[in-house]
């Protein structure tokens, strides 16, 4: 098998040129869009959008680099649409926090809630997961992450991103069920992104995410996009970048016990940018807490979900009566 790549562009800021020629660069130098994508496809662009707080947090990926992937999409004439299922509220209100509503509708490109979920059974483990029909109707998905660190996990980087392709509350109950050993929710985590099968993922670290991730860290510059088809051997440049120790971060660790993607930095080859002979040394990593949500912070996060959607639902019936 020929080794991994994984490609690296500088970008200091979110302007709609550099991110755009950024993106097209990413694909190009792996054989083009038209290696992962045909002209006429549903192309799920699956970001991150885990809470409605604006770019200036680094909360959630930025909306250049949702709009510009869109954009690209549709010149090549792919039928791209916007789609997660956020820990809190839902991808409309994220989506308008971004004050990306206009720009996505200008386009002609649709916002979805990742819901109606599909029963799916995954993994060696045959286990039995809520996945979101929208997601899967899709022909293709292209996966748009965040930088961040992460209480529960160190950081996250490409893998964990696809597990909001799974409807609703469900996230939290996985907490409960799996969380009482990190090695089984990241076997959970990376069974559900072989299932969904992205086809390229683009990393959005050129403000990234540090200190108590995944919500309420600190935004620091960075200035890179990371790309690439290997999530595992992406997830190993983004750790170095930031000169953490891949086999600590458990995604990484875990996917190496199960032979999943390429962790060794040896074997994965960077092109499009060098890698920096200064890697980030100043990367606030959070102080950890438990993975496992209890019963009583199930309970809690459901009930706050509840009032948030029935808020939106009331505000929307408001605007349209008005």
């Amino acid at each position: 098998m020929p080794n991994p790549t994984v490609i690296l562009s500088r970008c200091s800021d979110y302007s709609r040129t550099s991110i755009a020629e950024a993106i097209e660069r990413q694909f190009e130098l792996l054989g083009g869009l038209e290696k992962f994508v045909t002209p006429g496809d549903t192309v799920l662009l699956k970001p991150n959008l885990i809470a409605p707080r604006s770019r200036r947090h680094a909360t959630q990926t930025d909306p250049a680099v949702i709009l510009e992937t869109a954009r690209l999409l549709k010149d090549f004439g792919a039928r791209p649409f916007v789609g997660d299922s956020p820990a809190w509220g839902n991808v409309f209100t994220c989506v308008k926090a971004l004050r990306l509503e206009e720009p996505l509708k200008k386009l002609s490109v649709p916002v979805k809630q990742l819901d109606k979920p599909k029963w799916s059974r995954i993994g060696a483990k045959n286990i039995r997961v809520g996945i979101s029909s929208v997601a899967l109707d899709a022909d293709v998905i292209i996966n748009l992450p965040k930088f961040k660190s992460h209480q529960q996990l160190t950081a996250t980087f490409a893998v964990k991103n696809m597990f909001g392709c799974v409807s609703g509350k469900r996230k939290v109950l996985w907490h409960f069920t799996k969380g009482k050993n990190t090695k089984d929710f990241c076997e959970l985590l990376i069974e559900i992104f072989k299932f969904l099968n992205p086809a390229f993922t683009i990393i959005d670290g050129v403000v990234a995410m540090d200190g108590p991730g995944p919500i309420k860290g600190r935004a620091r510059p960075l200035g890179y996009l990371l790309s690439g088809t290997d999530p595992i051997a992406c997830e190993t440049i983004c750790a170095k970048l930031i000169g953490i120790n891949p086999q600590d971060v458990p995604i990484i660790k875990t996917a190496r016990q199960m032979g999943f993607g390429c962790s060794d930095p040896s074997k994965i080859e960077i092109i499009g940018d060098n890698f920096p002979k200064s890697i980030c040394t100043d990367f606030q990593l959070p102080k950890l807490v438990p993975l496992r949500f209890s019963l009583l912070h199930v309970c809690k996060s459901i009930g706050k979900q509840i009032l948030l959607l029935a808020k939106a639902a009331t505000k929307k019936l408001h605007s349209d009566k008005t």
